[in-house]
């Protein structure tokens, strides 16, 4: 990477590893902010071609964000800063590309650092609660089953919407022991209809790409059922096509031993991927 970086900026420019993946470039003679774009489409082309190493071809992705001197920061500390703020700007809106630095992304990076906090200890304070939101026959107007929906209720704070925590959760691993939580609050739950002596209702489980490509997602499961007594007839997974087309042979593995334990799998966003 780093030789493809060198190869792909002038000799005016300087190429430093900041550590482990992240780069840091400075480009000293542009003299306009379309310079930089041009820059950064020609290392994102260069970077997308494959990675030839020992006998395999890797492909991978960057994401690039920039500050321009001296609109974006009068020293380097602060250009550096805003720049890394940017390149998670970027990371946000797909992978892959390169974004501006805006003064509003410093508004959506400490929304992101205080949500990142608070999910620490959100499990431990136990402010996780699952909505149940009902399936319907509208031939019938039968309830034939649920979906199981977080949400994140924040002691003195409005209601937190999965939309909002979500991708946070993803990026900073906290989304495998949400998941493993939502999981067996809704297996509990279930059982507990069941005890009752209450009309079962299947219901689906949101599972997301972090969940799936986890190594021990199948055993995991398993060991909640078991746990909870739960037939795994009752439960549904929702994946999108995206999480699946991800690693589609890693993610069928995991479907047919899913399949296997008698879960239902249903696709979610069917042609949006």
């Amino acid at each position: 990477v780093a030789r493809r970086l060198v190869d792909n900026v002038r000799s005016s420019d300087t190429v430093s590893r900041q550590g482990g993946d992240e780069f840091v470039i400075l480009l000293s003679a542009v003299a306009q902010a379309e310079d930089a774009a041009l820059s950064a489409n020609k290392i994102l082309t260069a970077l997308g071609m494959p990675h030839h190493v020992k006998e395999h071809d890797l492909q991978i992705t960057v994401s690039m964000g920039i500050g321009i001197y001296p609109e974006d920061g009068t020293d380097a500390e602060t250009l550096v800063k805003n720049a890394d703020t940017a390149m998670l700007n970027a990371k946000d809106n797909g992978r892959n590309n390169y974004q501006f630095f805006r003064p509003d992304m410093n508004e959506h990076a400490l929304e992101r650092q205080s949500l990142e906090s608070g999910l620490r200890h959100a499990l431990d304070r136990c402010e996780f609660m699952l909505h149940y939101q009902p399936k319907m026959n509208l031939h019938t107007e039968e309830i034939t089953g649920a979906e199981a929906l977080i949400r994140w209720r924040q002691p003195g704070r409005e209601l937190v919407l999965p939309e909002k925590f979500i991708p946070v959760a993803e990026r900073c691993g906290y989304i495998v022991p949400i998941g493993r939580w939502v999981l067996r609050e809704v297996c509990r739950q279930i059982q507990g209809w069941l005890d009752a002596d209450l009309t079962p209702l299947p219901t689906a489980i949101n599972v997301s790409a972090v969940e799936l490509r986890s190594k021990d997602f199948v055993q995991v499961v398993r060991a909640i059922l078991q746990e909870t007594g739960l037939d795994p007839r009752y439960l549904e997974f929702e994946l999108t096509e995206t999480v699946i087309m991800q690693n589609p042979q890693s993610s069928i593995a995991v479907l047919h031993a899913l399949k296997d334990m008698g879960i239902r799998l249903a696709l979610d966003d069917f042609g949006t991927g």
